[in-house]
């Protein structure tokens, strides 16, 4: 069946609808978004609910802000006429003289990043070995290659600096802080953005307008990227509303965020504080990916003073109102545009009217405190007394700010006490229209949930209650025990190790991730059935938040789990570890709800963006600086790789260099939130496995002969059965060996296999496929590795209950009448009962002395199982690669990942 695109004048055809989606998202954003909102009516959707009622303004009168294209002037253009290409320079490399300079400037400064000394010695030998052919190399030095990278005008974006002013008439005892004239380095925003704007990397994944996303299924929202939330749609209608000539303009959502790194702890504590820009219409996987989606556009000032002034009051307030004097200095060219549209040229090649708008801030707790002008310990987002966060409160907003600052001028003393606001602060947003700090502030996964709620809070209590209820000796005794149950987890692809348990000194968010998919099993003996449900609860509300696309019944799931959680958390206040739970970053999961109607899934506006983005933007030039007054080599740095990779884009755009030369299409390896790739809608399973592409040379090649080296005598009948049922479509029965089809051809025996498969709930593939290896091997790591895996065994059945658990032990392929079977002898788990344990949540199953041989096409992907450990302590220096020959009663792990934790169910 042949699917035509349903634009107009367009006369691709595809396969299949979900391609026609894409294509028409990527090439006709515009009707993209206006054919997906005409299956309902026309809706102004409000802050509060995931659903209003439908506007009266008809549909025909199309949205306020749907992104029209229009010329460099800004004169509307005739539909489907092409974007006016751009003029080619006569050396299509310019600056540089050809492939060859541009790829070794790229190489040596972007990839290798070597030093100066190094990259002249190279340019040297080079030189060298080209002079008896009468040439010389690519650059004479590294000055010239610089020089090259220096006059390249795509990506500029210049670093400035202004300095603060000094107060008059200050006193001859002044604090240092007070004298000192502080320096801030800034790039225009305005020119930041319109380079992302102009970025034809962004194309594919660029929204020109506010969009309703609906459900195939049955109709229902569902919330992914930026655009896709409330917040938006509200904006969109506010611009228009105060100024009709707007109509037809593109808005362009700016994401801000800030948070202080240090680069090196050993050397002196040396701190920087970097500001990012990012925009709304860059879809959320592009952002969390390494694509110059994330700028930084500002390294704010970090006033120093002595120990006596640490808790000034005085020196606290020059903090803020520096900090916040700063911000608004920086953002200034952005705020014409914020009022009256401007002409940028976009991803898709076409100049649009644009309207910039202050729309999300991504920063953890004590940020988000300086940002909205609060007292620590308030909640920066609702009026919920500090001594009772869990107390009914209405929303923060500039207005009630205003009001309460107007009402109580000159008395601060109850702005502080009784509403949690410094009177001397006032946050930047009050110098931008529309822009509403309170709530701007995003949802920050990695510092509330990973970090905040879970390591911080839940793992401590429960150290604090086995303390409490055990004793301090018998409490540490019982610690050590679940160190050595961490440490004993199997291995699985993307799972970090934890080889002497939970001590060690410096923690991340990967350890705190990690640690959050095995821990049920290793406490669950030790912990009463209360307090495993409060922590099944908050892993259930951590794993459907951080999914990439939220629908109505999610949401309502992630209330349902922040529910069950706040009801079972009473077992820590009961037991004696807690007085109550007046804690901001846990406070803060209650408007996680509100957060995503209006900015999609907060997945998309984490922190952990921005603190990948320190390694790239402020580490590793720190560590290509001579560190002293590192900082002006830093912004060069910055700019010199901002520039090639802009001038990357535009070669491979222009087809001077292969696609492969593309930033990553997906998030970045190194991202802490790698695994954070969450799914999206649909109904089916789809997957393939296949072997890999090198046999184990060490086998002999004859079943018999195979059966003799791992001592499994019934593998020649296994396979054979195996072959006779695959073939006549029917159970074997009680089939002798000969009257089972003969096997005459060579063995091939491998170590691995490869799973490759989609979520279940993303059949089109859109964010991307998962890929994981199968080891099964007697050599890795001074040991065996049998992986488990998961067989369908009925597809119409949902979760586990179509699908069973084995142990792969030979992954093999033979030939029988010219084809060929890919198999695996496996050993099979046994379901214990009906329905998950009822302390854990997760199904139990037991190993059983039961093998047989099944084609790879029945499997999945693997399956991680965690011992249930039972009461005994495991022994010292248990060896987690024998874990799974040393348990037969094993949990199947839901919090794996995001695949396991939605098809285990």
């Amino acid at each position: 069946m042949s699917l035509q695109c349903t634009a107009p004048g367009c006369i691709r055809f595809f396969r299949r609808t979900e391609d026609v989606s894409r294509h028409l998202k990527a090439k006709h954003p515009s009707y993209w978004a206006q054919a997906r909102i005409s299956a309902s009516a026309f809706e102004t959707p409000d802050i509060t609910s995931p659903r209003a009622g439908p506007s009266t303004r008809p549909l025909d009168d199309g949205l306020p802000f749907f992104g029209d294209k229009c010329d460099k002037d800004g004169r509307p253009i005739p539909l489907g006429k092409a974007p006016d290409p751009q003029p080619v320079p006569d050396n299509p490399w310019s600056p540089f003289e050809g492939e060859v300079e541009f790829r070794v400037a790229d190489l040596l400064y972007r990839e290798v990043e070597m030093s100066q000394g190094k990259t002249d010695k190279l340019f040297d030998l080079w030189t060298l070995s080209l002079q008896k052919h009468g040439d010389i190399g690519p650059f004479a030095n590294h000055e010239a290659m610089h020089e090259a990278i220096d006059s390249i005008h795509l990506g500029s974006a210049p670093w400035r600096c202004f300095q603060t002013v000094v107060e008059d008439n200050l006193p001859e005892n002044a604090p240092e802080w007070k004298t000192t004239e502080y320096q801030v380095w800034y790039r225009d925003p305005d020119t930041v953005v319109t380079n992302m704007l102009d970025n034809p990397d962004f194309a594919d994944g660029f929204d020109v307008c506010p969009y309703i996303e609906l459900k195939r299924s049955d109709g229902t929202w569902k919330w992914s990227d930026v655009m896709s939330g409330n917040y938006c749609w509200q904006q969109a209608t506010k611009i228009y509303e105060d100024n009709p000539s707007t109509k037809g303009a593109m808005l362009v959502p700016i994401i801000l965020g800030s948070d202080k790194t240090t680069v090196s702890v050993a050397t002196g504590n040396t701190e920087y504080y970097p500001l990012y820009l990012s925009i709304g219409n860059v879809q959320n996987n592009i952002r969390r990916a390494h694509r110059n989606a994330v700028i930084p556009i500002g390294f704010l000032a970090i006033p120093k003073s002595d120990r006596k002034y640490d808790n000034d009051p005085d020196f606290r307030r020059f903090k803020k109102k520096l900090y916040h004097a700063s911000i608004t200095a920086i953002l200034q060219s952005l705020k014409p545009a914020m009022s009256t549209p401007i002409v940028r040229r976009c991803p898709d090649g076409y100049y649009r009217r644009v309207m910039y708008d202050l729309a999300a801030y991504i920063a953890d707790y004590p940020e988000q405190v300086y940002l909205a002008g609060t007292v620590q310990d308030w909640c920066p987002k609702c009026t919920a007394p500090r001594n009772n966060l869990d107390a009914a409160a209405g929303p923060r907003s500039r207005e009630h700010t205003e009001a309460l600052l107007e009402e109580f001028a000159g008395d601060g003393h109850i702005l502080w006490d009784n509403y949690g606001i410094d009177d001397g602060v006032l946050p930047f947003t009050h110098n931008f229209p529309r822009a509403d700090i309170h709530v701007m502030l995003t949802s920050d996964l990695l510092h509330q949930v990973i970090k905040g709620t879970f390591k911080d809070h839940l793992v401590e209590w429960v150290y604090d209650y086995l303390v409490i209820t055990h004793g301090d000796a018998q409490g540490n005794i019982i610690m050590d025990d679940i160190d050595r149950r961490l440490a004993a987890t199997p291995a699985f692809p993307g799972l970090r190790r934890f080889p002497h348990g939970r001590r060690f000194k410096q923690w991340t968010g990967d350890d705190s991730k990690a640690l959050m998919k095995i821990y049920l099993a290793a406490v669950a003996s030790y912990l009463p059935d209360e307090m495993m449900q409060c922590l099944r609860a908050f892993l259930d509300f951590c794993y459907l938040a951080r999914r990439q696309d939220i629908d109505e019944q999610m949401l309502s799931s992630i209330n349902l789990a922040l529910r069950r959680f706040h009801h079972y958390r009473t077992i820590f206040i009961q037991t004696g570890v807690r007085d109550d739970f007046s804690l901001p970053r846990q406070h803060s999961l209650v408007h996680y709800h509100e957060n995503i109607i209006l900015f999609g899934a907060p997945g998309g506006l984490c922190s952990s963006i921005t603190e990948s983005r320190h390694i790239t933007a402020v580490k590793r030039p720190w560590r290509r600086s001579r560190r002293y007054e590192a900082l002006s080599q830093m912004l060069l740095v910055n700019q010199r790789l901002d520039k090639l990779a802009a001038l990357t884009v535009d070669f491979v755009d222009r087809g001077l260099l292969p696609t492969s030369h593309r930033p990553p299409t997906e998030v970045d390896p190194f991202d802490i939130e790698r695994d954070d790739e969450g799914p999206s809608d649909g109904e089916r399973l789809l997957g393939k496995v296949t072997l890999a592409k090198t046999r184990n040379r060490s086998f002999p090649r004859y079943l018999h002969e195979i059966a003799e080296v791992i001592n499994f005598g019934n593998l020649e009948y296994l396979t054979r059965r195996f072959l006779y049922e695959y073939l006549n479509d029917t159970l074997a029965g009680d089939l002798e060996l000969d009257d089972l089809p003969h096997i005459t051809s060579k063995i091939d025996i491998f170590n691995s296999a490869v799973a490759e498969f989609y979520a279940p709930s993303d059949v089109a593939g859109i964010r991307g496929m998962r890929r994981e290896h199968i080891h099964c091997t007697n050599s890795w790591q001074g040991a065996h590795r049998k992986d488990c895996v998961f067989v369908v065994v009925d597809k119409d059945k949902p979760g586990l209950k179509g699908m069973d658990v084995v142990r792969t032990m030979l992954l093999f392929s033979f030939k029988y009448e010219g084809t060929t079977y890919p198999c695996a002898l496996v050993q099979w788990y046994k379901r214990y009962g009906r329905s998950p344990d009822s302390k854990t949540g997760m199904w139990i199953f037991r190993r059983e002395q039961a093998y047989s041989v099944i084609h790879l096409d029945t499997i999945l992907r693997l399956a991680h199982l965690l011992p249930v450990f039972g009461a005994r302590p495991l022994p010292h220096k248990f060896d987690y690669r024998y874990t799974l020959d040393c348990f037969s009663s094993m949990y199947v792990n839901q919090y794996a990942d995001h695949h396991a934790h939605e098809i285990i169910f």
